[in-house]
């Protein structure tokens, strides 16, 4: 059976009320996953100041939006706001949330004591990533100690629904999974810039350059996906010996290389992390 199938059932199952909290791009990605694989409208409560037309014309279909009366605490909270956002507007989710609720982080750099204190109930604290729109994310959570086996099945439902799921023990990891996950794709969307520019500096014309650095991003990050190799392996299977990959690759392995660039970048962003949740 497949992970969707598998996650679509598990979605079916989830009993009580869903409320999300911010339905930007993530939030709204997450809903539209869950709505793809069977969960009924009627179940989930969104509170969004702007939300989209999208999320507005699914109130015909039982989804509530931006409720005008209490509605007492939810089974299950997902908060999907900016963690700015969420000094300010994090105290008023507090009703939404009582002492059997589960609840759900995605907000980089949140930690599950900073989101307890605000909300109660039992945290599991998640990090999402942008391919979760076309239900190719990968998500990390760890999960507070009073979260049941019950209620981690219902988060790990929730979020396999824009893609897959690994959970970890020691939620000091979450740091370096927002670093690398969290922020990775904006490194891919920047390779393939760059080496749009480079192909621009090489001679070749503009949209030709954008094209061929486009597909060869996306056609080898789906060789990556389909093949059991190693990345390091498929890098040397189109290296031959003396040839033009391996002239590239003397830079880009080189002392100031993808290596040192990386491991910088990862660790600044790791670093930025866990400012936010200061």
């Amino acid at each position: 059976m497949s992970s969707s199938v598998i996650a679509a059932s598990a979605l079916a199952q989830i009993q009580g009320t869903i409320v999300l909290a911010g339905a930007g791009k993530m939030g709204g990605a997450m809903l539209t996953g869950w709505l793809a694989r069977g969960l009924d409208p009627k179940h989930v409560v969104v509170v969004e100041p702007y939300p989209s037309e999208e999320i507005r014309a699914l109130v015909t279909s039982g989804l509530r939006l931006n409720p005008s009366k209490d509605i007492g605490a939810a089974a299950t909270l997902v908060v999907a706001l900016k963690p700015q956002a969420f000094r300010e507007a994090g105290p008023g989710l507090k009703p939404f949330a009582g002492s059997s609720t589960l609840v759900v982080s995605i907000m980089a750099g949140t930690t599950i004591a900073s989101i307890a204190a605000v909300c109660g109930g039992s945290v599991v604290r998640a990090m999402p990533n942008t391919p979760a729109a076309i239900g190719r994310g990968i998500t990390v959570a760890v999960a507070a100690n009073n979260v049941s086996i019950g209620q981690r099945a219902v988060a790990d439902a929730l979020l396999r629904a824009t893609g897959s799921v690994e959970w970890v023990d020691d939620e000091r990891l979450m740091d370096a999974v927002t670093a690398v996950s969290g922020s990775g794709p904006a490194y891919i969307f920047l390779l393939a810039e760059e080496l749009a520019r480079a192909g621009v500096e090489a001679g070749l014309p503009q949209e030709l350059a954008t094209k061929l650095a486009r597909e060869t991003v996306a056609g080898s990050g789906e060789l990556l996906h389909r093949s059991e190799l190693a990345s390091a392996t498929l890098r040397q299977n189109v290296t031959s010996p003396g040839g033009t990959t391996a002239a590239a690759l003397e830079v880009l392995m080189g002392p100031d290389g993808m290596a040192s660039l990386l491991t910088r970048a990862v660790a600044a962003a790791s670093r930025r992390s866990k400012e936010l949740a200061k």
